[in-house]
């Protein structure tokens, strides 16, 4: 039997994420663990609860249906993420949907028929499906099922990707990925080990192998972090790297806070970074140095 996938979200009618029309399927599990993740709640493989205090009702229903008592009152935490196994009991009797499931398996067949809702927006937009996370190469077993039963249906597939994978993984699947959306974060390992926890050796490597394949196209990604990626050394690293591999186009990827405000209500290793916005000079100048370079740079 194909391996179930488990998802965390999926969002409809987006724009930004390849061409027309998309359905982005998020994925549970990711390699790296970048400071300013969007989506922390993608981090952990396996489905776990959030707790948002706002829709607290303070009933204590989560805690009379607990097996192993990880329900707790103490301020604004809910969860003993140290007791708790994850069963989904207090999910079902809390009314407020204060507590909730993230992470949702799926089989292949079911995916592809949540997938297909959206496919009249697919033709006339020119769009598809947008596979991110997390990171979908985690769950390469199911999308070995997955992504065939997708072609059978003449879907479009982007796959977003931070390039960690077992290149040999990935190599079969690309006949039936028609757009990979691959980011770079830096380029001195050090740097990166430093913003991601994971060295990019192996991000690098994976992105020259597949700019030699025709199954195909590659658009790489720069995520604009305010005095993390975002400095003149880092950039410059990149346009060097960009050039060096006859890449012409670039999307710059301006850092926001979305994935901040999900950050209390799960066991995240990570914390708010504070940043300020990128300011739109800011995001004019860095654009001009790609162009200048000779380098096409997207901005969204």
């Amino acid at each position: 039997m194909p391996e179930d996938g488990i998802v965390f979200d999926l969002q409809r009618f987006s724009l930004h994420d390849g061409p027309g029309i998309r359905t982005v399927i998020f994925f549970k599990g990711c390699p790296l663990c970048c400071q300013w993740c969007q989506n922390p709640e993608g981090l952990e493989p396996r489905p776990e609860i959030s707790f948002s205090k706002e829709k607290c009702l303070g009933c204590q229903e989560c805690q009379k249906v607990c097996p192993v008592r990880a329900i707790v009152f103490e301020g604004t935490k809910r969860i003993d993420r140290q007791v708790c196994d994850r069963c989904g009991k207090c999910v079902e009797v809390c009314y407020a949907e204060a507590l909730r499931i993230v992470g949702k398996s799926y089989t292949p067949a079911e995916l592809l028929e949540e997938a297909m809702t959206d496919m009249p927006f697919f033709v006339s937009s020119g769009g598809g499906i947008t596979l991110s996370g997390g990171e979908p190469t985690c769950q390469a077993d199911f999308l070995t099922s997955f992504l065939p039963l997708c072609k059978e249906k003449e879907l479009h597939i982007a796959l977003e990707t931070c390039g960690c994978f077992v290149y040999e993984e990935l190599e079969p699947l690309l006949s039936c990925v028609d757009l990979i959306l691959y980011d770079i974060k830096a380029i001195d390992p050090v740097l990166h080990q430093k913003l991601t926890g994971r060295s990019n050796k192996t991000i690098l490597e994976n992105l020259g192998k597949l700019l030699k394949k025709d199954e195909c196209a590659v658009q790489v990604r720069v995520p604009l972090i305010p005095t993390l990626t975002a400095t003149d050394e880092n950039l410059k690293a990149i346009l060097v790297f960009l050039k060096e591999h006859n890449i012409t186009e670039v999307s710059l990827l301006p850092y926001h806070k979305m994935g901040e405000s999900k950050l209390e209500g799960i066991d995240s290793p990570l914390r708010p970074l504070n940043l300020a916005r990128m300011s739109e000079q800011d995001l004019m100048n860095i654009s001009a140095l790609f162009r200048n370079a000779g380098i096409k740079a997207l901005t969204y």
